[in-house]
C-alpha cells in the first residue's frame, strides 16, 4: 500500500470524525432545552435551594463548561478538546470529567466486546465454511444449524432468557453485576474466577446472539467459493483436500467476512451497551443509562462521540489489514 493511499485513508478518518464532533456539537444546540437548567433544576426541587441561589449556581455553571461564550468560540474550544480527548465535566458527577469516568469504564466493555467479537467471528467463520465444505463430515456441519437458529434471536433478549434459565431458575451462574457484593477487587485467583463467573452470562448473550450471522454470511461465501474456477483447478492438481480448504476455499471467502466484521462493529458496540445495562456491568453501557437517567447530557454527548470516534478508528485499521488479505488492492 503506496503511502498517498495510508495518507488518503486518514484524512478520510479525519474527516469522518470532524463530522461526527460537529453533528454532537450542533445538534444539541437546536433545541430549546437547557442542560444545566434542568439538572440542577432537579436538585432545587429536592434539595431547598431559593430561587436567587439557583440562578447564580446556573450562572457560575455556564461560565465553567464555557455556555457564556459566542457560539463560534465555544465550536473551536469544542474541537480543541475533541483533539485531546477531553469531553468536558459530568453534570451528574461534577467535578469528574466525561474522559476520567469514559477511562474508568471502557476497560469492563473492552474486556467484554473485544474477547466476545472474536470468538463470535472465529468460530461463526470456521463454522460457516465446515457448514459449506462438501467434504467436512455429515455430523460437523450439522453442528453450524442451532446457531444459524438462533440468528432471529437479538443479543438483548438472548440475554434476559439466559438469565431466566440459568441464572433465576437453575441458579448455576450469578444474576449480574461485576462480582459478588462485598468483594474487594484485588490481584489473586478468588477474585479473578468470582469475576469469570459474573461475565460468562454476559459473554454468551453476545457470543449467541452473533455467531449465526456470521455462519450464514460464511456460509454463503463457501458456497459460492466452490464453483469458482481456481478451485476446480486445484482439485484437478490433485491437492489433497486440506490444502484447498485452507489456502483457495477458506481464505478467498474470508476476505468479505473481514468486511462484514467493519461493518458490524457499530451493531456490536449498541449490543454490548445494552447487555452491560441489563446485567449491571460498570461499563460504557451502564455508564451511558446513569447519565440517560440524570440528564448528564455533557456525559452523553462524549460517550457517543467516543463510540464514533472508536467505530471509525476501527475500520479504518480494518481497511489497512484487509489489503494484507487480498493483494489484488493493495494499490486501490
Amino acid at each position: 500500500m503506496s503511502i498517498k493511499i495510508i495518507v488518503k485513508r486518514l484524512l478520510f478518518l479525519v474527516l469522518v470524525i470532524w463530522a461526527a464532533s460537529t453533528i454532537v456539537f450542533f445538534v444539541p444546540r437546536l433545541s430549546s432545552r437547557n442542560a444545566i437548567r434542568e439538572r440542577f433544576g432537579e436538585l432545587a426541587r429536592t434539595g431547598g435551594f431559593s430561587p436567587g441561589d439557583l440562578e447564580k449556581l446556573i450562572a457560575s455553571m455556564q461560565q465553567q463548561f464555557g455556555l457564556d461564550k459566542p457560539l463560534l468560540e465555544q465550536y473551536l474550544q469544542y474541537l480543541n478538546n475533541v483533539i485531546h480527548l477531553d469531553f468536558g465535566y459530568s453534570l451528574y458527577k461534577y467535578p469528574s470529567t466525561v474522559t476520567e469516568l469514559i477511562s474508568q469504564a471502557l476497560p469492563w466493555t473492552i474486556g467484554l466486546l473485544l474477547v466476545t467479537t472474536i470468538i463470535a467471528f472465529v468460530m461463526g467463520t470456521l463454522l460457516g465454511a465446515v457448514a459449506a465444505w462438501p467434504r467436512a463430515p455429515g455430523w460437523l456441519r450439522a453442528f453450524a444449524t442451532p446457531f444459524i437458529l438462533l440468528t432471529g434471536v437479538p443479543p438483548v433478549i438472548m440475554a434476559i432468557l439466559l438469565v431466566f434459565f440459568i441464572g433465576f431458575r437453575l441458579k448455576w451462574l450469578p444474576l449480574g453485576s461485576a462480582y459478588s457484593v462485598g468483594v474487594v477487587p484485588n490481584w489473586s485467583w478468588t477474585f479473578f474466577f468470582d469475576l469469570m463467573a459474573h461475565q460468562i452470562l454476559p459473554a454468551f448473550s453476545l457470543i449467541l446472539g452473533s455467531v449465526g450471522a456470521w455462519v450464514l454470511s460464511m456460509r454463503g461465501m463457501g458456497i459460492t467459493i466452490q464453483g469458482e474456477d481456481y478451485v476446480n483447478f486445484a482439485e484437478h492438481k490433485g491437492l489433497t483436500g486440506g490444502r484447498i480448504f485452507r489456502d483457495y476455499y477458506l481464505r478467498n471467502a474470508l476476505l468479505p467476512q473481514v468486511t462484514g466484521l467493519a461493518l458490524a462493529l457499530g451493531t456490536v458496540v449498541t449490543s454490548a451497551v445494552i447487555v452491560e445495562g441489563l446485567f449491571g456491568l460498570p461499563g460504557i453501557g451502564s455508564l451511558l443509562n446513569l447519565a440517560i437517567r440524570s440528564n448528564d447530557f455533557p456525559t452523553i454527548y462524549g460517550i457517543v462521540l467516543f463510540i464514533t470516534i472508536a467505530v471509525a478508528t476501527l475500520m479504518t485499521v480494518l481497511e489497512f489489514v484487509y489489503p494484507l488479505l487480498d493483494p489484488r488492492i493493495r494499490n486501490t
